[in-house]
């Protein structure tokens, strides 16, 4: 694991849709009401903190077990162009968000890149996603 390219990034955010049913959420519109949480969504955003403070356990034996980089990775031009040049290819294994620069050619990204597992977000240009698709797992 290369500590220097891999950051917390815990500011940056992505947004989902969840669904709920209506009593659950009357339930979470009370304790809003009551001024336990801002709004829904701080609700939301502390019971899945919460629960993943729970799993925290299983999350990081999953995370050692796959050998996964936790956090933000970024791959630069730079840093694959080194790697071309030393004859070696690189599988991508992130949870968190893993961001390939936009100067990274699909050419460069499918001589250097074997394989993409990220759970979490993948960043690149859809150029770049769509020449790597069938090594996106």
């Amino acid at each position: 694991m290369k500590d220097n390219h891999l950051r917390d990034r815990g500011g940056e955010s992505e947004k989902i849709t969840i669904n709920l049913g209506y009593v659950d959420l009357g339930r979470i519109d009370v304790l809003v009401r009551e001024g336990c949480y801002s709004n829904r969504s701080d609700f939301i955003r502390t019971a899945i903190r919460n629960q993943l403070t729970a799993e925290a356990e299983a999350v990081k034996q999953s995370i050692v077990r796959h050998m996964l980089e936790l956090g933000l990775r970024d791959y630069s031009r730079a840093e694959l162009e080194s790697l071309k040049a030393a004859g070696e290819r690189v599988h991508i294994k992130v949870v968190g968000l893993a961001r390939i620069a936009s100067d990274v050619t699909p050419e460069l990204a499918l001589a250097t890149i074997e394989s993409i597992t990220v759970l979490g977000a993948l960043q690149a240009s859809t150029e770049l996603k769509s020449a790597l698709a069938e090594r996106i797992r």
